[in-house]
């Protein structure tokens, strides 16, 4: 087999999501809560297989379309910020950052365990959960991942991982 590199990119009109998410810097300033039309590119890259693929392009896409389904319409929340403070129940979820509070139902939002909802954060929670994926494909030589997230037109964010386990992988 061949030492060549390739890559495979998958970016689709569909693989949008619309959230409201807010995010806090410089120690304890909280941003008003607001909204986006995030959209999702995923790239990966490594050797190719005996059908000169590096990884389906189906495959890779239908991965990324159902995470772009679980945060659509959703309020993003961080589950691992030391100051703001969410907590569930059955029915609703209670967000604390000092003095401000926010409750919304259950239903509506998506707890993601990340310090912060950065388009960064974002980005490297779907580079994780795709990273599984790829992992648990019975064949394939990737051993790179590049998942960008554009939180507004132009402005887009990143985070690339190593994928290990591929047969033959040089460690």
């Amino acid at each position: 087999m061949s030492a060549d590199r390739f890559r495979v990119r998958v970016t689709k009109d569909h693989l949008v999501f619309s959230a409201a998410h807010f995010i806090t810097f410089n120690g304890n300033i909280c941003e008003r809560l607001h909204g986006h039309n995030w959209r999702v590119s995923v790239e990966v890259e490594g050797l190719l297989d005996e059908n000169g693929y590096v990884f389906d392009f189906i495959a890779l896409r239908d991965a990324t379309q159902k995470l772009v389904n679980e945060l659509d319409h959703r309020m993003l929340l961080p589950t691992q910020h030391p100051m703001i403070h969410v907590t569930a129940d059955d029915r609703e979820v209670t967000v604390r950052f000092e003095e401000r509070r926010w409750v919304f139902p259950l239903e509506d939002c998506i707890l993601l365990p990340i310090a912060n909802t950065t388009a960064e954060l974002i980005a490297h929670w779907m580079a994780g959960r795709l990273r599984t994926v790829i992992q648990a494909a019975s064949k394939h030589y990737v051993d790179r991942l590049r998942v960008d997230v554009e939180e507004n037109f132009g402005q887009w964010a990143g985070c690339e991982l190593l994928v290990d386990g591929w047969p033959g992988m040089l460690h």
